[in-house]
């Protein structure tokens, strides 16, 4: 638990810039797993649907709760 903590502390000083460029560096990470990885680019749309609403619901119930 002490990690995790000691990472929250270093998130909490992180800025809306440096937040930006951490989202659109795991984009251009993707991207090259998907172009170095083929077959994973295969798969029907439905499960990059189902890969995204898992990924989402975790942020979205911590943002949205009271």
């Amino acid at each position: 638990m002490k990690i995790m903590g000691n990472l929250n502390k270093k998130v909490k000083k992180l800025n809306v810039i440096d937040i930006s460029f951490t989202k659109l560096s795991m984009i251009g990470f993707t991207l090259m797993i998907a172009k170095l990885w083929t077959p994973i680019l295969s798969l029907d749309w439905y499960w990059y649907a189902i890969i995204f609403i898992l990924c989402a619901i975790k942020p979205l119930y911590t943002a949205l709760k009271k």
